[in-house]
């Protein structure tokens, strides 16, 4: 019951998954408790947690990538969103950026964009199935 209303995680060391040095099946065991924690928490039912990637790698993706500049939209990278709010057993197939985390944050609660990125970048919300 103490999280801030937004929170950006970003796993360390053998815990990122990151080749050459950490395996898959400790970052994923990392992601599965964090999730859990958050979803046995007091505040479940008003949480979106939002699982994502950095944009490296890419060489089994079966399209090109999106066009972008030096920092993206580039190579596609999954990101699954867990919510009550989400909806359930969807594939959202707009073209999304890291920035559109950032965006949806924005966008919900009607605060002023940080930069030109996510000003122009889509927001998540067709992921979402929010209330009145």
């Amino acid at each position: 019951g103490t999280l801030p209303a937004v929170s950006f995680v970003k796993p360390s060391g053998l815990d990122n998954e990151h080749p050459n040095y950490a395996n898959v099946i400790t970052g994923e065991l990392h992601t599965e408790d964090f999730i859990n924690a958050v979803r046995n928490g007091p505040n479940w039912s008003d949480t979106a947690i939002i699982v994502t990637y950095d944009e490296n790698g890419g060489f089994w993706d079966h399209v090109p990538p999106p066009k972008g500049d030096s920092w993206g939209p580039g190579t596609r990278v999954p990101t699954i969103v867990i919510s009550p709010w989400a909806k359930k057993g969807y594939v959202d197939s707009t073209v999304y950026e890291t920035s559109s985390i950032t965006a949806l944050v924005e966008h919900r609660w009607h605060l002023a964009p940080l930069g030109t990125r996510d000003a122009n970048a889509a927001d998540l919300t067709g992921a979402f199935e929010f209330g009145p």
